[in-house]
Parts: structure tokens; C-alpha cells; sequence
């Protein structure tokens, strides 16, 4: 068994504009508020101290403070306390053996048990190995391209060029049987080169159909910002209904299905910014940094060692293997306390909650919706699994809390030019909500 406290990885680079890491101050204290709910004073840049994490020392954690309670986090107004939401709020979370327990009463019910978490295992380990042998580094990485596969979801990717996105989805692909297909997305792309087209056979005089790149278990969508509107809407509705429709009959998407999708952050010519209701449909939004001096130097001796050109070792997965650990993780139990945390999370983002952000609506014009909730539980009983549990703990939903919600808040424009960072936002919302 995995051990169920782990610390948390770090937020992504430019917290609050600044690329301060979660929990780390910046030596400039945030100037207070004038305290009677009128306009807040010039603030310096502003940071998160460590008391103000609820993941380093738990500071708000505390599930006994009312409803009404105002939560001062650095950075945003201390303007008047938004009106306390009606209904539960998030309770005290039952002990583990508890949960257990209730995961067991779940188990029986729905054919699942402690077996899944053995079987699970043994599977992912057989993934990891194969990834590593590619792909130096990116842990982080990895974790969310499996969290998402388990989850049935897809993922958008954005970094700058040459950070293994494509070595990644392709070892990926290779690590669980499945067949892989990379779309390079152009100005000029059209849906039919996607879901595929009709051909006039000469021949006989039919028409026969052609399947697309789409039709594959895993596929690549390179620079998505690159293509049409249009074409972004007839990927993204495979992505949604996974079938296709050509010539009036449809056909479906192989099973298991999942899209990664990339974007450049840098080059802004010649593309087309995705709108935020396409955006939703991923499940995820990974964003990749640069990999540390250590692993550079690795991937340079491997280069150097022929290893990169040496065939894979190991067993992989089936498909068959995926679509099972899929099901092992939407049996994973969720206690409803742990439901209503998240219900309390993504109300929160929508400047509600059972303890709002004072100021929330100056940097957030829209929240995240019920997807994201669905999403972050989802990903939740998905990090459970992997880490040897059939239930969820608090831990699990906070874990990959960036990815699942950094491209679900809608930011004000004074947020984006105060350099704002989602990531940020998505802190100051968990260290508001008490943590069950």
C-alpha cells in the first residue's frame, strides 16, 4: 500500500504573476485593508505566507468556523463578506477505518474490492516502467496523462517546443497497447481531414469511406490554437460524443479514447485562441516547465548511449487493461463529505462557498461549473486508486487541483493585466474552504 499523506508538488510557475511556488512568500508583505469594507489600499505584490496554506500547516483547515466567517487571503480586497450560502457546509470527514469500511459496504455492492487495488498496481507499474524508459523526468507529467486516461478524459498540454510532449503521448500509446495517431493542426485544416471523407471509387462508381486520424486510441492534436474554429469544434465534438459522422452515418471512436492536445504559449500569430466552452471539455490543462540540470544531463548520456534507440523492455497493457481500470476507479468509494467539499470548492470559485474569497469577483468573472466538479472527482477516485485506496481522501482532491481547474476560471481583465496567475486563485479558493 501506497502511504495516503504525501506532500503536495508544487504550483506552476508565475503564482500571482510573480513565479512564486505555493506556500513560498516573496518578501513583500500585502498592505492591509482599511477593515470597514471599503476600497482596499495600493497593495504590493502580493503572496501566500506560509500560514496561509492550508497544505503547509493547515491554518483553515478547521471545519468548526460558521459560515459566515470572512477569509482575509493576501492579494485580494478585504471588501464586504458575500452572503453565506444555505444548505451543508463541509463536515468532519469520517476516520479511515471508516472509510473503509464504507469502501468494503460500496465493494460489495458494485463488484469491486480490495483485489482492484492489487490488480491496478501491477498495471500502472508495468505503464510507469515503459514511460521512463523514454521520457526522462516529467513526473508530474506522467501522473496527470495516466490520471486522465483513467478517468476517461482528455488533456491539454501547453508549454514551449521541445519539452517531450509528443515522445510522452507516444509512449503513452505504446505503454497500453493502443494505436496511435498525430495531427498536426494548420490554418488550412479542414474537419473532413480529421473524421475522415468520402472517396469515389472508378471503378465501381460507389462512394467509399475513408476514416480519419481521429479513429485511433490515443491521439495528438499538435498546436490546436493553429486550426480553424471549425475544425476545432468538429475535433472537439468527437471528443464529446466519440463518434463521428460522415456522409450521414456514424461511426464510432475506438475504445478506450482520449486526445491530448498541445498549444504554444509563445507565438500568438496565426491562431485561434480556443473559447472557453471548448475549453471545458478537457478534462485537464497540464502545463509543463523545464526539466532540472540533473535530468537534461540524463537525456544527454542517453543520447549519447544509444538507450534511446534501443527497443522498449517490458510487458505492456491491453486495452482491454485500460477499460478495466477505468471501471476499478469509478468504484473507488467517495464518502459524501468529501462530495460536499467539493460542491463547497467549486461554489467558492463562483465567489459563493461556505466561506467566499472577499474580492473574488474582481479577479474571477466566471467559475468554474458543475463540470469541473464532476472533473475533480473524477480525478480524485482515479489518484486514489494509483495510490493503493478504494476511497478518497481530501488529499486526492487537492493533489491535481491546477490541472483540473486552471483553464475552467474565467479571468477580469484586471486580473490578466496584473499578470494574475489561475493558479493563484485556485490556492486562495482551497485555503478559504475548510478541509473536511
Amino acid at each position: 500500500m501506497q502511504p495516503e499523506h504525501r506532500a503536495q508538488p508544487g504550483s506552476q510557475p508565475g503564482g500571482w504573476g510573480g513565479g512564486q511556488s505555493t506556500g513560498q512568500p516573496s518578501g513583500q508583505p500585502a498592505v492591509p485593508s482599511s477593515g470597514q469594507g471599503g476600497p482596499a489600499m495600493v497593495q504590493q505584490p502580493p503572496s501566500f505566507p506560509p500560514q496561509a496554506d492550508p497544505l503547509a500547516s493547515g491554518a483553515l483547515a478547521s471545519s468548526s468556523a460558521p459560515s459566515s466567517a470572512r477569509v482575509t487571503v493576501p492579494g485580494y480586497p478585504s471588501g464586504p463578506a458575500a452572503p453565506a450560502e444555505e444548505g451543508p457546509g463541509t463536515g468532519p470527514l469520517p476516520s479511515r477505518e471508516a472509510l473503509r469500511r464504507e469502501a468494503r459496504v460500496a465493494s460489495s455492492r458494485r463488484g469491486a474490492g480490495d483485489a482492484d487495488v492489487e490488480r491496478a498496481g501491477a498495471l500502472l507499474k508495468s505503464v510507469a516502467d515503459i514511460f521512463s524508459q523514454r521520457v526522462v523526468g516529467q513526473e508530474q507529467l506522467r501522473t496527470a496523462l495516466v490520471t486522465s486516461l483513467m478517468s476517461s478524459g482528455h488533456i491539454l498540454l501547453e508549454s514551449v517546443p521541445g519539452l517531450a510532449k509528443t515522445t510522452a503521448a507516444q509512449t503513452l500509446a505504446s505503454a497500453v497497447s493502443g494505436s496511435f495517431r498525430r495531427i498536426q493542426c494548420t490554418p488550412d485544416l479542414m474537419p473532413n481531414d480529421i473524421v475522415g471523407t468520402q472517396i469515389l471509387n472508378s471503378s465501381t462508381g460507389e462512394m467509399t469511406t475513408q476514416l480519419g486520424p481521429v479513429h485511433a486510441n490515443i491521439v495528438l492534436l499538435d498546436e490546436i490554437n493553429r486550426s480553424s474554429a471549425k475544425t476545432q469544434s468538429a475535433m472537439l465534438e468527437a471528443m464529446q460524443e466519440r463518434q463521428t459522422s460522415i456522409g450521414g452515418v456514424v461511426y464510432p471512436l475506438p475504445h478506450p479514447f482520449m486526445v491530448l492536445a498541445t498549444q504554444n504559449p509563445i507565438e500568438e500569430e496565426g491562431t485561434y485562441v480556443l473559447p472557453e466552452a471548448q475549453m471545458d471539455r478537457f478534462l485537464m490543462k497540464e502545463v509543463l516547465t523545464y526539466p532540472r540540470p540533473s535530468e537534461e544531463a540524463d537525456v544527454l548520456d542517453r543520447i549519447s548511449n544509444g538507450t534511446f534507440d534501443q527497443p522498449v523492455t517490458g510487458r505492456p497493457i491491453s486495452t482491454d487493461d485500460v477499460e478495466w481500470l477505468q471501471r476499478a476507479a469509478e468504484r473507488v468509494y467517495v464518502d459524501p463529505v468529501i462530495k460536499q467539499y467539493i460542491v463547497a470548492l467549486i461554489n467558492t470559485s463562483r465567489g459563493g462557498g461556505p466561506r467566499p474569497v472577499p474580492g473574488l469577483d474582481r479577479q474571477v468573472r466566471v467559475g468554474a461549473s458543475p463540470r469541473g466538479g464532476i472533473a475533480l472527482m473524477k480525478v480524485a477516485q482515479a489518484v486514489a486508486l494509483q495510490e493503493g485506496r478504494t476511497y478518497v481522501i481530501p488529499d486526492d482532491v487537492r493533489l491535481l487541483r491546477h490541472g483540473v481547474l486552471r483553464h475552467r476560471l474565467v479571468l477580469t481583465y484586471d486580473a490578466l493585466a496584473d499578470g494574475i496567475a489561475p493558479e493563484a486563485i485556485i490556492d486562495a479558493i482551497f485555503a478559504a474552504v475548510p478541509t473536511p
